[in-house]
């Protein structure tokens, strides 16, 4: 299989790769260092609101303000709501851009553009590791994200400000499959358009050309105090998130042989996944052996209906861990009836449950896969002896 990666060439996957099974994960994970080559504040140099966000990552991963060692403060300034917010977004598109450098650096992900046909209109894209689409015999471990302002690599853009990287992005979880041997795939499913207007004046930020301070200046406040109208593109192939997650289904995971493969889908994402197993049934169902959903918004009755083999499948595959005050794993009651195990995430901070639950995912999945049963369901009628019978006769 031939994919795009982001310098535009192709780079054609290997099929066959010796590889022992993920042997058992260990109890710790090992925090990326943050190098200086990394460092956070080196993008915030490269634009021009250097003097608004004077923020990096500290050696835990957390936010903090370069010189006086606080966190964040929206406030900046003082009682000006829009002015405010501005700065707020300007940092996310920074942490935006920080955390792919990392998925790529660090994590060694490869960014893959879609759809791959088409390079001269505005693209979706997804990271992927490099054995992904190999028939290498592997976990492929596919991260789904809630919906919201944040992009690939984050679980929650306020958690990676207010909380730092371990717990609003997905790189601990990817060095987390990693050390288990999995192979990983980072959805991008809010990446569904680009606003040309916002892009202009992005773009205007970050220029590296020495400029005079004064037109450095205006440029700043011109992001930060305007309100520009949407000029949006949708993206071919990724106009919805559900859109996103069928086209990699059918261009990537589906070809792929000798996968097992697992989900984590979280919030808005939980609903994606139910919407890809109601319209690739027999595809999903003979693939994916385990999910693993966290504070999921998807609806049963409505996407699954009576359909008896797919609530028997997802009984069988699928647990959810949700915002709670009980202690991590402990079975949680619902109003609503459940179709599958429903269990705490060990925080009642919706934005902190995929990190609070990482390490119970990851053992539900390795159990999950030594015990491993495949529910096989008919793709066609069923042949009976009575029907047999009548068909000779005739």
């Amino acid at each position: 299989m031939e994919v795009e990666l982001r310098d535009g060439n192709m780079k054609k996957e290997s099929v066959s790769r010796p590889n022992p099974f993920p042997p058992k994960l260990a109890a710790s994970i090992t925090w990326l260092p943050v190098t200086q080559e990394l460092s956070f504040q080196k993008f915030i140099e490269q634009s021009d609101l250097l003097e608004e966000l004077k923020y990096d990552f500290n050696e835990k991963a957390e936010l903090r303000h370069t010189e006086t060692q606080r966190p964040f403060v929206f406030n900046y300034y003082k009682n000006v709501l829009e002015r405010n917010s501005k700065r707020y977004q300007a940092l996310g598109r920074l942490l935006q851009q920080y955390i792919y450098e990392l998925l790529e650096k660090v994590c060694k992900l490869q960014k893959v553009y879609i759809p791959q046909e088409v390079d001269k209109e505005p693209r979706s894209f997804f990271f992927m590791s490099e054995r992904a689409l190999t028939n290498h015999p592997s976990v492929l471990l596919v991260l789904l994200q809630d919906q919201g302002v944040f992009q690939a690599g984050q679980w929650s853009q306020q958690a990676v400000i207010h909380h730092g990287l371990q717990h609003g992005s997905q790189i601990p979880c990817i060095q987390m499959a990693v050390q288990a041997h999995y192979d990983v795939i980072v959805l991008n499913p809010n990446g569904n358009f680009v606003d040309l207007k916002m892009e202009k004046e992005w773009k205007g930020l970050l220029t590296q050309n020495i400029e005079s301070s004064s037109l450095k200046m205006v440029q700043a406040e011109s992001f930060l105090s305007l309100q520009q109208p949407l000029q949006c593109i949708p993206k071919r192939c990724s106009n919805t998130p559900e859109e996103h997650m069928a086209y990699i289904w059918d261009y990537f995971i589906s070809k792929t042989e000798g996968k097992d493969v697992a989900f984590i889908v979280h919030g808005y994402g939980g609903l994606v996944f139910m919407d890809l197993l109601v319209h690739r049934k027999w595809e999903v169902t003979s693939k994916v052996y385990a999910v693993a959903l966290i504070d999921s918004e998807h609806h049963v009755g409505h996407q699954l209906g009576s359909d008896g083999q797919l609530l028997a499948w997802i009984k069988h595959h699928c647990r959810e861990w949700v915002t709670s005050p009980k202690p991590l794993d402990k079975p949680v009651a619902t109003i609503l009836k459940k179709e599958f195990p429903v269990v705490s995430a060990g925080t009642e901070k919706r934005n902190l449950a995929p990190s609070c639950s990482l390490q119970s995912i990851f053992k539900y999945f390795n159990k999950a896969l030594r015990a491993k049963t495949t529910i096989s369901f008919p793709q066609g009628p069923i042949v009976t002896r009575s029907a047999t019978k009548r068909k000779q006769s005739a």
